[in-house]
């Protein structure tokens, strides 16, 4: 016998199989990449839907109309019945 084989006897302590928790690592290294695309793809699906929102509200003359209105009732320039006289207005087009 060697002083090599001595020292070592092989690949786990004595020869034996590899640990029965090796699956735990490509598992998880799995999971962080699946974790790592589904927010990437949440990130970008959430952009692209507030980026349509926003353009079909800017694209509706009315819905910019009462969020001007609301904005200013919010700010204390105008009172409640003020405001709800002239969301009436524009929702009955007078």
């Amino acid at each position: 016998m060697t002083l090599a084989t001595q020292m070592n006897p092989g690949n786990w302590h004595d020869g034996g199989d590899a640990p029965a928790f090796w699956p735990v690592f490509p598992i998880t290294f799995g999971l962080f990449w699946l974790a790592v695309l589904a927010t990437g793809f949440y990130l970008i699906r959430r952009k692209m839907n507030g980026n349509a929102a926003a353009a079909a509200a800017a694209a509706d003359p009315m819905a910019k109309a009462q969020s001007v209105l609301a904005e200013r009732f919010a700010r204390g320039e105008i009172d409640e019945d003020e405001y709800l006289m002239r969301i009436s207005t524009l929702r009955n087009g007078s």
